[in-house]
């Protein structure tokens, strides 16, 4: 695999970057309100956990702060259809902010790393809108996962490495920082390893990885690979769990369950996450039948102290 980019340092030199730059520790706000029972960390409602109740973006906001959670990971889709049924972002910044939220990261599923030009040109319009709405609410990062490039071929991590390059200076522009998302069930970015090289090959001050204790085990990376990722590079991490019964080629979204109630090594994970310059941000993602049949606040708040529970003497 070729290491030469000189379209990358092209880049770079653009935006007044030099390849070898360190990724620098971006400050949290309000960090030190945030009293919890392990204090490097903040809770977060990934409302994946109660999307399936199908309550809408200002019911979803409502049951997290009712919850007990300051933090939420919102989707885009569910955003876009208020926008669509009349609502504005003047209006849901006024929700969030009365209802002592922050929105820390949202889901968004555009096709950035495709190899096809034409998509990925149409993907990179689609996330430069979505951006420019997740900042008129005070959204600061968005997720960016291998959407477009979940099957084979393997696109050369050095391609990948100038789209993200890409999509961090849509982030520059618009305040809104990409996170480049491993999926263990894709062909491309499966691994920690994987997103480490890009972010890291990047040399961008912005770069980040979103990781998951779900794909961690589907995509068959050691929990121990947290230790390479380093504090700098990681702000936003997908806690929950899984059972034993299931291997990881068979195991899929709808099997994760609340954290501790499974075999995952959360605890090993939390402890390399844990960062004492900064909170990271913990957000419960999972997609149970089980729990999207039962009432979403009764759901929030069992995810919350669970959540509680596995952080607790970290």
């Amino acid at each position: 695999m070729s290491i030469s980019l000189p379209g990358r340092r092209q880049a770079l030199k653009t935006i007044g970057l030099t390849a070898g730059a360190s990724l620098l520790k971006v400050p949290v706000s309000n960090a030190a309100a945030e009293k919890t029972p392990a204090a490097s960390f903040k809770f977060s409602l990934n409302m994946s956990t109660i999307r399936g109740q199908k309550l809408g973006f200002i019911r979803e906001l409502q049951t997290a702060a009712k919850a007990g959670f300051s933090s939420v990971e919102i989707w885009i889709d569910t955003f876009q259809t208020y926008l669509q049924n009349g609502g504005s972002t003047a209006e849901a910044k006024k929700i969030i902010d009365d209802l002592g939220i922050t929105v820390e990261n949202a889901i968004g599923f555009a096709k950035w790393i495709a190899d096809d030009e034409l998509i990925r040109k149409t993907a990179l319009k689609q996330l430069q809108g979505e951006m420019e709405l997740l900042a008129k609410i005070g959204c600061k990062r968005i997720a960016a996962p291998p959407m477009g490039a979940t099957a084979l071929p393997l696109i050369d991590l050095n391609a990948v490495t100038e789209r993200y390059i890409t999509v961090l200076q849509m982030g520059r522009q618009t305040g809104v920082k990409p996170l480049a998302e491993m999926w263990g069930g894709s062909e491309n970015l499966k691994k920690i390893s994987h997103v480490l090289y890009i972010t890291t090959e990047s040399g961008h001050k912005d770069a980040s990885v979103l990781l998951d204790a779900f794909h961690i085990f589907k995509g068959g990376s050691d929990p121990e690979s947290l230790s390479f990722v380093g504090r700098h590079a990681i702000e936003v991490f997908h806690i929950n769990d899984y059972p034993s019964d299931i291997a990881p080629a068979k195991i899929s979204e709808p099997d994760r369950i609340y954290p501790g109630d499974g075999i995952a090594p959360l605890k090993q994970m939390l402890k390399i996450l844990k960062n004492p310059d900064k909170p990271v941000i913990l957000s419960l993602e999972v997609f149970n039948e089980s729990y999207y049949a039962q009432d979403a606040l009764l759901v929030a708040k069992t995810g919350l102290a669970k959540m509680k529970a596995v952080a607790a003497g970290i």
